[in-house]
């Protein structure tokens, strides 16, 4: 998966990468990682914030943005986003950033 350098935040959804499958089970809620889209940052403890494709519980996936354990064995708090709110974020970070 490729990191996402600063200023490259609002392409960060235009990134494609191989389909990769993940289910992890935690407190009864499952996902699956339909398909893995960008790393954008790692800390020293190799925990990453990532945006992925992700079906929650088995529903249509979306959008989601969410820090992950090293080996994805858990993950944060995180915000989830169905194409139109993506692509409003892009339209308004394109805005903030400029387009390059």
């Amino acid at each position: 998966m490729d990191y996402i350098g600063k200023g490259n935040i609002a392409f960060a959804f235009f990134i494609v990468q191989k389909k990769e499958e993940t289910i992890m089970t935690a407190k009864g809620i499952t996902c699956e990682i339909v398909r893995p889209i960008a790393v954008l940052t790692e800390n020293e403890r190799g925990y990453t914030k990532e945006v992925n494709l992700v079906s929650w519980n088995g529903a249509d996936p979306k959008y989601d943005i969410r820090n992950w354990h090293p080996g994805r064995e858990k993950c944060g708090k995180g915000i989830t986003l169905t194409e139109e709110e993506a692509r409003a974020l892009m339209g308004a970070l394109k805005g903030v950033f400029g387009e390059k």
